[in-house]
């Protein structure tokens, strides 16, 4: 599951990203109406949460521009608690609206209920190069043989998948593994890789299907 997140208070971003995460959601991030609107299209995401304000726009502005590409569900974020903003973004068909301050776990209800709603909420599920993906029951299928991962490995799988064939930042896998406030460094990722890649190889993986990009990251081979 990928929710669009979108919000120019960075310490906010931050925390409310790691708690998408930590849910088992692949989160991708912008702080501005054109970052935000860039993202959408390029990552096609299944939920977005929008703050109304944004530098060069509006989230009203940017919830309008949305739908009318997508039917997706949009819950949008802010700090006044108007009535006439409640109606705006019901006007420009956002599915939800959630006054801040507001806690993690408040936040990923309503989030959880928009996907059920949508007939979206099963989990994360992804399938690339013969590798399929279930964050929902902790899951990597490849070919027959079915491995039970952890919410770790599960979270540096999301990625590597969605990301598939590309190479994908040391930086950006520890920030989704681990989230900016939580720990974790180099050496964790590079265990935690190994474990992926022997898992892959019981499968009868050539190779390794994890590959080590140097200076860069790491890439899924496909």
């Amino acid at each position: 599951m990928k929710i669009l997140l979108v919000d120019d208070d960075p310490d906010l971003l931050s925390v409310t990203s790691f708690a998408l995460q930590q849910a088992g959601m692949l989160v991708v991030v912008a702080n501005s109406f054109g970052s935000a609107l860039a993202v959408f299209r390029s990552e096609h995401p299944d939920l977005a949460i929008l703050d109304i304000n944004l530098p060069g726009g509006s989230g009203f502005e940017l919830c309008q521009a949305i739908r009318r590409e997508s039917a997706l569900p949009i819950l949008m974020l802010t700090v006044r608690n108007e009535e006439a903003d409640l109606i705006r973004a019901l006007e420009l068909s956002a599915d939800d609206y959630l006054t801040k301050p507001y806690s993690p776990r408040t936040l990923i209800a309503r989030v959880k209920a928009l996907l059920r709603r949508a007939g979206t909420d099963g989990g994360y599920k992804s399938e690339a190069g013969g590798y399929r993906l279930d964050t929902g029951a902790l899951e990597l299928h490849v070919g027959d043989h079915t491995h039970h991962i952890t919410p770790l490995e599960s979270r540096l799988l999301q990625l590597l998948i969605a990301n598939a064939g590309q190479p994908v930042a040391t930086d950006r896998l520890l920030t989704h593994v681990w989230g900016r406030r939580a720990g974790g460094d180099r050496q964790l990722l590079k265990q935690l890789v190994h474990r992926l890649r022997q898992k892959l190889g019981e499968s009868g993986a050539t190779g390794h299907a994890i590959e080590t990009v140097a200076n860069v990251g790491y890439r899924l081979r496909v």
